[in-house]
């Protein structure tokens, strides 16, 4: 079977060799709109604009001097323009919007004239950097193109559904559960460190042949012939697709089998590809269904097979947002809002009332948008935000299928209680959205999630038989992401704590600081002293820090990596180690110093707005499915300012992103 993708659109390759005569030309063609009503007043100047006109004489003058002022100087200046006129920064401020319309062309290498002398890397970088960096640019309307920013080389234009959206989807569409087993392989990250980055999603046979093999096996098995000895979740999938039944079937119905097919086709379409099907499209299907009833002479058994290729058709399994012509930064269209929706808050596709908003495009107005997340944070299917967001963002999505602790060392970790760790991090990152909780519960709470399993774990008196629920806590040595036993084990070695693991996990998840690789050649710490070797882990450190290349990152990695200490490999709460006692003392270079991990969350909270900046990023990033650049900033200064006027609850942070304009336009490249 061929899958007719969209391709991906990426920006052509820019010559950049003519850009003096191009600026050059580009200022001659719009010199007549250069008025007063265009010109800033240099009474204005802000701090920020006279620092830009300073690196404009710093920059890029001397780049107009030695290759533009040839050919456009004076009075027989080419294209009637006298370059020289920009000699200062205060001249290249007063050029007003004049630098946008420029940029633009330069960008687009328009008008370059044949043997015109180039710049080299250095100069074109200067250039670029100077008009990028003009300060009061609007970038809250504006999406990064080939337009307005010189790095862009286009995106990918259609992506594949996740591996975990197209096991959700298959679940909400039929009513049935994908087994492991059937689904496609696992997928890599990129952008923001998620897989929902169309960069990261290849398909590869193996990925056609599970999904060939998954719709076959779904199908038969929510459509038997009839409901007799079905299961109740059978019965009840059969019902849902066979919304209409031929008066074959059903003698109270005046359908013929084509119509009831065809009522059938359209309405699992429409879910199934987030769009009413175009009437062509229809007829496509129906064209199988009649192959396969004079094949078969059964209804059912020909109304399974046009299912079963809407469910491997690219509209199913791609998510492809149509390109306009004109190309340009453009609107999506509401049925691709409502899938994007669905796909932030669901990891899934749309439901009957997203898809009637989306047919009536009441799905723009702002009220019923954010009306419209509420109803889909308060749904059980939020539960995703808390895999598919919160396991990546806490580097969790692979746990329990990796390295394990050692068995020696660790004899009570197996696969049980490494499947309720995770699912503690899945419910504690959901339930602060689904409840609406402040953000800062991620940080530090006075509950947890446990079942009988992770409370014993943990020490926490429950029923043996307890499922999972909200256990209050008598004291906060666990709350909040830090002390879950999935990134205590995770970020540990097989037979040991690491505090420069735990320490450089809260640098980089919760704090989103950058922690460089260490330097080569450095030995592990257990090779590092040789025979002489410290009694300690913390003294093994210690020394380790005193080498100067290893200081600067380890002097704020391990003291919050110590903090956690009390912790054992896999998350168990200790008070020695070794015989010893624990010492879970640190000091950041900030000054600030602390004991155990109560006080250290205190000091985390103090610094709650890296945390939040951090997050929004994330959850933004997320969201779009791309790597953030400047022209986001406006949507995660907006989330933090509304998540501030809403006493932190994260529920408003999935509205305004909804809202975004980024999430609701994108840039399409234009058909040549």
């Amino acid at each position: 079977m061929r899958f007719a993708v969209a391709p991906s659109q990426f920006g052509t390759y820019r010559n950049h060799s003519r850009i003096p005569v191009l600026i050059s030309a580009a200022i001659a063609v719009l010199a007549p709109v250069l008025s007063t009503d265009t010109r800033l007043v240099a009474a204005d100047h802000s701090p920020e604009l006279k620092t830009w006109g300073e690196n404009y004489t710093k920059d890029v003058l001397p780049i107009v001097k030695s290759k533009c002022l040839e050919c456009h100087t004076g009075d027989d200046a080419d294209g009637e323009f006298d370059l020289a006129t920009f000699s200062s920064g205060e001249s290249a401020i007063e050029a007003g919007d004049i630098w946008e319309r420029v940029a633009r062309r330069v960008r687009q290498n328009e008008m370059p004239p044949e043997g015109s002398p180039g710049l080299s890397d250095p100069q074109k970088s200067a250039f670029y950097r100077w008009l990028d960096s003009r300060p009061g640019q609007d970038l809250c309307k504006q999406l990064a193109s080939d337009e307005t920013q010189s790095w862009y080389r286009g995106h990918v234009m259609s992506r594949r559904l996740t591996r975990t959206e197209y096991r959700n989807a298959m679940r909400d569409l039929v009513g049935i559960e994908l087994k492991p087993s059937e689904l496609p392989p696992s997928d890599g990250a990129g952008g923001e460190g998620f897989d929902t980055v169309g960069d990261a999603l290849f398909t590869s046979p193996i990925h056609l042949e599970a999904y060939l093999m998954a719709a076959d096996r779904l199908i038969e098995t929510a459509l038997p012939e009839g409901e007799q000895g079905a299961s109740e979740e059978v019965i009840a999938a059969r019902r849902r697709i066979l919304s209409s039944l031929p008066k074959s079937i059903d003698s109270a119905s005046d359908l013929d089998d084509r119509d009831a097919a065809k009522a059938n086709i359209e309405a699992f379409a429409e879910r199934a590809w987030r769009r009413p099907p175009t009437p062509e499209e229809v007829e496509r299907l129906l064209t199988i269904f009649d192959a396969a009833l004079s094949r078969t002479g059964s209804f059912i058994a020909a109304q399974r097979q046009p299912l079963k290729a809407i469910l491997v058709s690219p509209h199913f399994l791609f998510v492809v947002e149509s390109e306009p012509e004109a190309g340009g930064v453009q609107r999506i269209s509401p049925h691709q809002l409502a899938t994007r929706l669905a796909l932030l808050i669901w990891s899934s596709i749309p439901d009957d009332r997203l898809l009637q908003l989306a047919d009536s495009g009441a799905l723009y107005d702002e009220e019923v948008l954010r009306g419209e997340v509420r109803r889909m944070l308060a749904d059980s299917k939020a539960d995703s935000l808390g895999e598919n967001f919160g396991l990546q963002w806490l580097g969790l999505k692979e746990f329990g299928n990796g390295p394990k602790p050692d068995a020696e060392v660790f004899p009570e970790y197996d696969d049980k209680l490494a499947a309720a760790m995770r699912e503690e991090a899945v419910r504690t990152v959901a339930s602060v959205f689904r409840a609406n909780a402040p953000l800062t519960d991620l940080i530090d709470a006075d509950y947890i999630y446990a079942n009988a399993s992770l409370a014993k774990h943990y020490g926490i008196d429950l029923p043996p038989d307890s499922s999972w629920q909200q256990v209050k806590l008598d004291s906060r040595q666990r709350g909040g992401v830090l002390t879950m036993a999935s990134v205590l084990t995770s970020a540990s070695y097989p037979r040991r704590t690491s505090p420069v693991l735990r320490g450089r996990w809260i640098l980089e998840e919760v704090l989103g600081a950058r922690v460089p690789p260490p330097p080569p050649n450095v030995p592990a710490l257990e090779d590092e002293h040789g025979e002489a070797k410290p009694t300690t882990l913390r003294e093994r450190l210690e020394l380790h820090r005193q080498k100067a290349e290893c200081a600067s990152c380890h002097n704020r990695m391990d003291p919050l990596g110590f903090g956690l200490e009390n912790f054992d490999g896999i998350g168990r709460w200790r008070e020695s180690d070794n015989g010893q006692p624990i010492d879970s003392a640190g000091k950041l270079p900030s000054g600030d110093t602390f004991s155990g991990p109560e006080e250290l969350k205190v000091i985390l909270l103090k610094r709650s707005g890296e945390f939040q900046k951090h997050f929004v990023r994330k959850l933004l990033g997320f969201g779009l499915g791309r790597d953030l650049n400047k022209f986001d900033n406006c949507v995660v200064d907006r989330c933090l300012k509304c998540l501030k006027e809403n006493d932190l609850k994260a529920g408003i942070l999935i509205e305004e992103i909804a809202l975004s304009y980024p999430f609701q336009h994108r840039y399409f490249k234009a058909d040549k």
